[in-house]
Order: structure tokens, then sequence, then C-alpha cells
């Protein structure tokens, strides 16, 4: 035991002089850039031991190697598909201006490009709707917990409802949400498409309870001192908030904003697939019912893609919190 104590200490120590001696930038070179290259390198080697061990009905489970063959692939199709839709309007302007020349009364008709959507589109597709479904849920779930926070009453009334929605699954709702924008969203000209609906108001439903209950719970455990402050200067209600439950709950609300996105990116994946809205889940899915000898490799760079705009989220709500929060001192991850 004694033995033991001495070498911890002896480490410690060790460590303590080697930080003494290397300069801070290398330290935060290796902390931020070293380590985490190590970490990439080892999971890719694991990677492609793994996918070259492993055979499925359509051949070799797909390795780093296959899946950046077809991230060009993927990007080259969209180039091509953009060079067709310039190709298409230019043809169609031509035509539309050969009428006219003919005959000055002929009104144009403009058809829109009606090309598969690729890769590339399908994925600012599903960015848009989460994004869309996210903000909603933000603007109606933060001001209800902050006012469940600071309303006891409210909080007693509101919290059974909430226990009981929180743990049912978004894709519960979905056919439900599938129904009820079938039945009221019946526009004959419709400002959005009825597929962007029912995502974006699945992707609010699953947001909602991590927001709400995170904002109320920062806001009821606002430090009693600043409590008592306002209330001896008297400050109206709204200053109240803006200067003292926002800044003070701005870590809990971003904790629940963060759950919500990340929870948000996964239900909507899961939500095109399941009702064949355009986006990456969709994607997936055709891919997979395609059944051809590049369908595992694009399957699984779409995975990766998925869970690479999943940390870029994550990591762009984090700076945000970051710019927003009074505390600059405070390590958040």
């Amino acid at each position: 035991m004694m033995s033991s104590l001495i070498a911890q200490l002896i480490t410690r120590k060790n460590e303590s002089v080697i930080k003494a001696q290397l300069p801070p930038f290398v330290i935060h070179f290796f902390k931020t850039v070293t380590l985490p290259t190590i970490g990439i390198l080892v999971f890719l080697l694991f990677w492609t031991v793994g996918a070259n061990n492993i055979d499925t009905s359509l051949g070799k489970f797909p390795g780093p190697a296959q899946v950046m063959t077809q991230v060009g692939n993927l990007y080259n199709e969209h180039v091509e598909s953009r060079a067709k839709e310039s190709a298409f309007y230019e043809r169609q302007d031509n035509r539309n201006q050969a009428r006219l020349a003919k005959d000055p009364n002929y009104q144009v008709k403009t058809r829109t490009y009606t090309g598969r959507e690729t890769f590339v589109d399908q994925i600012f597709t599903s960015l848009i709707t989460v994004l869309s479904g996210f903000l909603v849920a933000a603007v109606i779930a933060i001001p209800l917990g902050i006012a469940i926070g600071l309303s006891k009453s409210l909080n007693t009334a509101v919290n059974p409802i909430i226990q009981i929605f929180k743990p049912v699954s978004p894709l519960a709702w979905l056919p439900l949400v599938t129904m009820v924008v079938s039945a009221v969203y019946t526009s004959t000209d419709p400002m959005f498409a009825k597929s962007f609906i029912v995502s974006m108001i699945t992707v609010t439903l699953c947001c909602i309870w991590p927001m709400v209950i995170n904002t109320s719970v920062g806001v009821a455990s606002l430090n009693s001192d600043w409590v008592n402050v306002s209330k001896v200067l008297r400050l109206p209600a709204l200053t109240h908030i803006q200067k003292i439950v926002l800044p003070a709950s701005i870590p809990a609300i971003f904790t629940g904003m963060r759950l919500s996105l990340g929870i948000a990116w996964m239900v909507l994946i899961a939500a095109e697939m399941l009702a064949q809205n355009p986006g990456l889940g969709k994607f997936v899915w055709d891919e997979f019912q395609n059944g051809s000898s590049d369908s595992l490799s694009r399957i699984m760079t779409a995975v990766i893609v998925i869970g690479l705009i999943g940390f870029l989220l994550d990591r762009t709500m984090l700076q945000l919190q970051r710019v927003l929060s009074w505390d600059k001192t405070t390590e958040v991850r």
C-alpha cells in the first residue's frame, strides 16, 4: 500500500514537472489536436480490421477507403445533377424566347426541374427541417420553462402533463401528426410541403420536453441572494427576468437545448425513414432497398455524415453558450 502511494506521488510530481517545462501552447495543442487524432486513428484501425472480417450478402462490410470513394461519387453525382438542372432551365428559357419572338402574346410557361434529389440536397433538407422544428420548440419551451420555474403553482399544475408525455417516443406521434396535417393543411397552393410540416412538427415534439425541464430547473434554482436583490430594487417582472433570471439560467437552458437538438437530429432521421419524407433518412432507406454492390458503402457514408453533422450542431450550440454566458471562466463540454 505504501509503495503504491509513493509511486503515485512520484508520477504526479513528474507530470507537474513536465507541464512546468513545456510551453502552454504545446500542452494545449497536445490536448486539443494530438489526443483526438490518436483516438480517430485507433478507431479507423479497428474499423478497417473489423470491416475486412465481416462478409454480408452484398459483399464485404465497407471500410474507410470505400466510404471515401463514395464521398467522391456522391459529390460528383450532385455536380452532374446541378449541370442537368442548369441545362434544363437554359433549354426552357430558349424555348420560351423563341415562342415569344413568334408570338408576343404567348403566355410563358415555367416548369420546375423535377430531377431526383442528390445526397447533398438531402443533407440540406434534413438540416432545414431539424433547425426549423428546433426553433419552433425553443420559442415555445423556453418561455414556458421560465414561467414554470418562477411559479410553484404552475409547476404543480403542468408537471403531471410533462411527466406523462416526456417518455413517449416522438415516432409514436408520427402517424397522428401525419393524419392531422393531412386533414388540416389542405391548401391548393401550399407554402411548404406536407412532408416538411410533418417532419418539423415531429422534431418540435421531441425538442420541447428537455428544454422545458432544464429551463424550469435552472430558473427554480436561482441564487436566493440575487432574488432578494431584485425584490429590494423592486424590479418589474420583465426586468427581473431579463437582468436576473435569464443570465443565471443560461447554462441550464443551453444544456436543455443541446440535449434537444441531439435528440431531434436522431429522431428526424428515423422519421424520414419511416414516413419516406425527403432527407438523409430516406436516402439511407432507399439505398437499403436498392441492394446494389455500393449500397453498404453509401449507407455507411450517410451514417458518418449524420454523425459529423450532429457533432457540428452540438459544437455550434456550445460556442453560442460561451458567447451568451456571463461567466466566461466556467468550462463547458
